[in-house]
């Protein structure tokens, strides 16, 4: 089979990437902009694989997304290209507008209309998988309320209003003329290959770096986090086994706040790089570096996702605890020095020199 990922240079896309080439035969066709959270060096185990085929280009230009259809004819579509920082959407919301709601509309198109003229056989069995995310449910005012499949969207941010939109528009296409669309909303992912703006890896390379360690409001929000490797096969399991129209809720079981996990990498940190190696005193802690700040405008408290439907119709539950995959993760970023110091130094975004434009 041949998948085409699109934004498979980012954080969930990347690992969806190696999880797909790594685990069987199929083709892997990977569309990314390659904007600043579009990173190649997280796709260097797998890049010179025959199997893996990259494709520089925007799904907003709907003539490169017909080309691309054109030219490699895939069999399912897994739409993970989306502007998902919170921060930057409040900061500037129209390139959140523009890729998640635009580009989501132009690559619906360009699937429609290859989807219509495949033989009988392979329009049957073709797929278009939308990634989503559970801050389009808004925020849970229970302490033990979960988002379901059937909760009603109410974004808060620019980003997750955008993600319901492009949401809604997937359900659309498969209302109106029939594409056969699947959509999965996750929970909080972390672990290898995070770009260093997000809470972990922001917090394990300040807390090296003997930097504070950012804390919004009280850091009482609770999330619900999920490995990255655990979401990735829950992707593959769902585009080949899901049912046509439905959606899933993918999330990792695991609620906490935040400042729980700040204080969980803290006390990694003291373990596996204690700050005495770096000529701090002796006993000193990370959990000194925490500072807190003012909170953000519109941040929801707590996201919580049953995952009960995936577990239940595909047998799919996360293989990684909280602490488990937190211990990986912060090993990763100890003894992978050379990925996260080329984007902090921003020399990773030269390797899209290197990929070709379309242009």
């Amino acid at each position: 089979m041949k998948f085409l990922v699109t934004g498979g240079a980012g954080f969930i896309g990347s690992a969806l990437v190696r999880h797909i080439i790594s685990c069987n035969d199929n083709i892997v066709i990977n569309v990314d902009k390659l904007t600043y959270a579009g990173n190649v060096n997280s796709l260097i185990s797998i890049s010179a694989n025959d199997r893996y085929i990259f494709e520089h280009a925007d799904i907003c230009d709907a003539y490169a997304m017909q080309d691309i259809f054109a030219k490699h004819q895939p069999d399912v579509v897994m739409h993970l290209a989306a502007e998902s920082h919170v921060d930057r959407s409040i900061d500037g919301p129209a390139a959140f507008m523009e890729t998640n709601i635009i580009g989501t509309y132009t690559l619906l198109e360009a699937a429609r209309n290859y989807w219509k003229a495949l033989p009988e056989q392979r329009k049957q069995a073709f797929r278009f998988h939308h990634i989503s995310t559970d801050e389009v449910y808004g925020d849970l005012h229970g302490t033990n309320d979960l988002f379901t499949e059937t909760t009603p969207y109410e974004p808060s941010s620019p980003y997750s209003a955008s993600k319901a939109s492009s949401d809604h528009l997937v359900r659309a296409w498969h209302r109106t003329y029939g594409l056969p669309v699947i959509v999965t909303n996750c929970s909080n992912n972390y672990g290898p290959y995070h770009f260093p703006e997000k809470l972990i890896p922001l917090v394990i390379l300040n807390a090296l770096a003997g930097k504070p360690l950012p804390v919004y409001g009280k850091g009482n929000q609770i999330r619900d986090w999920l490995y990255v490797e655990d979401h990735a096969r829950a992707l593959y399991k769902v585009v080949t086994e899901g049912k046509v129209g439905e959606t899933y809720n993918i999330g990792g079981h695991n609620e906490k706040q935040n400042i729980e996990v700040v204080l969980a990498i803290c006390e990694l940190m003291d373990e596996l790089a204690p700050m005495h190696q770096r000529g701090y005193p002796l006993n000193t802690k990370h959990s000194s570096l925490i500072t807190y700040v003012q909170d953000r405008p519109g941040h929801d408290l707590r996201y919580a996702i049953d995952a009960g439907k995936i577990e239940r119709e595909l047998g799919w539950k996360p293989e990684e605890t909280f602490e488990s995959g937190l211990r990986k993760t912060v090993l990763w970023y100890l003894n992978n020095k050379d990925w996260w110091q080329a984007v902090l130094d921003g020399s990773y975004q030269l390797e899209r020199l290197g990929q070709g434009d379309r242009e």
